[in-house]
C-alpha cells in the first residue's frame, strides 16, 4: 500500500472511536478483537480458495514436495 498522506476510512473511524485515553488492558482487548477479526477474514478467504480449487490434503503434500527455484 502506498502512503498518500490521507487517512483511510478505517483510520478515520478509529480516531472517532478513540477520542478518550483508554487503560492498557482495554487497548489490548481492542487489539485482540481486531486481530481476530482480520484472522477470521483470512481464514474465510482460504476456505473459499480450498472449495473453489478442490484442494485437499494431497494438495498440501504436493506443495510440500515441490522444489521452487528461481531462474
Amino acid at each position: 500500500m502506498e502512503a498518500t498522506g490521507k487517512l483511510t476510512n478505517v483510520q478515520l473511524e478509529l480516531i472517532k472511536l478513540f477520542q478518550y485515553n483508554l487503560p492498557d488492558a482495554q487497548l489490548n482487548d481492542i487489539k485482540e478483537i481486531l486481530a481476530k477479526y482480520f484472522a477470521n477474514l483470512a481464514s474465510d478467504e482460504m476456505d473459499k480458495l480450498w472449495e473453489e480449487n478442490n484442494w485437499d490434503e494431497n494438495t498440501i503434500e504436493t506443495w510440500k514436495n515441490e522444489h521452487l527455484r528461481k531462474k
